[in-house]
C-alpha cells in the first residue's frame, strides 16, 4: 500500500469513530430526555390489583372483576350503588382510567367521603362523570349540588364513548380535577366542618342500564399541610 493510500484510511478511520462516539452521545442524551419527560409515578401505589376486589366492599351482583376492569354494570336500578375501599384517605393524589358505555348514563367517583348509616348511599365529593355533569365537582348526599362546574371546552377532549383518564388531587382545603388532561376543578373549601379525610367510592347511578369500566387505579398518598 503506498503513503497515500495510507493517509486515506487513517483518515476515514478516524471519521468513522468520531461518527460511532457521537450517536452514541446523542442516544445517552434522547434517553435522558424521555427519562424527564415520562409521566411522574414515584410514590403511587395499585389501589385495584387487577384480578380480585380485595380492599374493596360493595354489592357482589353489580360489581365484578373482568380483564383487569373493575366493572360496575347495573341492569337498573331505583338507588345509588357505591363500589368503596375499606381504607380511607386524607391529603392524595389518585390517577385512574373509565370508561362509560356509549356515554350514556351517569357515574363518578367519591373522595373524602363515608358510608350513609341505613342507606346503599355514600356522602361527600365526587368527580362526577356522565351527561351534564362530565369533570364536575359534586357535593353528593350532602349539600347535594355542583360545587364547581367544568368548562365547555371539555367537550372538545372528552371521548365520552372511549377510555378517559381522571386525575383527583387533594390536600388540606384544596381540590383540583383533571379530566383528559383538562383541569377542571381547582376548589378551596372555605367550610372547616368538612371532613379533609374519608373512603375512595365508585358510583352506579339509580336509573336505567348502565355500564361503567374502570382500570389502572393508583394512588399517592401526600404529607398533610
Amino acid at each position: 500500500m503506498i503513503k497515500s493510500d495510507i493517509r486515506v484510511v487513517v483518515v476515514l478511520t478516524a471519521a468513522w469513530i468520531l461518527t460511532i462516539g457521537a450517536g452514541r452521545h446523542s442516544q445517552g442524551e434522547s434517553r435522558a430526555d424521555e427519562r424527564e419527560t415520562a409521566p411522574a409515578e414515584e410514590g403511587f401505589v395499585p389501589l385495584f390489583d387487577g384480578k380480585t376486589l380485595t380492599g374493596w366492599e360493595g354489592d357482589a351482583k353489580l360489581w365484578k372483576v373482568e380483564d383487569g376492569m373493575i366493572v360496575g354494570d347495573s341492569p337498573g336500578i331505583k338507588q345509588n350503588e357505591f363500589l368503596a375501599t375499606k381504607k380511607s384517605y386524607g391529603d392524595f393524589e389518585l390517577r385512574l382510567e373509565f370508561r362509560l358505555r356509549q356515554g350514556a348514563g351517569n357515574t363518578g367517583v367519591q373522595f373524602r367521603s363515608r358510608r350513609v348509616d341505613g342507606s346503599s348511599e355514600v356522602s361527600g365529593y365526587q368527580a362526577d362523570i356522565g351527561e351534564k355533569y362530565w369533570g364536575c365537582l359534586y357535593d353528593e348526599s350532602r349539600r347535594n349540588r355542583i360545587l364547581v362546574q367544568a368548562p365547555a371546552a371539555l367537550d372538545d377532549v372528552l371521548r365520552k364513548d372511549d377510555w378517559n383518564q381522571y386525575v383527583i388531587r387533594a390536600r388540606g382545603d384544596h381540590v383540583s380535577l383533571r379530566l383528559a388532561g383538562m383541569q377542571t376543578v381547582d376548589y378551596r373549601e372555605a367550610d372547616e366542618a368538612i371532613s379533609r379525610n374519608g373512603i375512595i367510592a365508585l358510583q352506579v347511578h339509580a336509573g336505567g342500564p348502565l355500564r361503567v369500566e374502570f382500570r389502572n387505579l393508583r394512588i399517592r398518598e401526600l404529607p398533610g399541610k
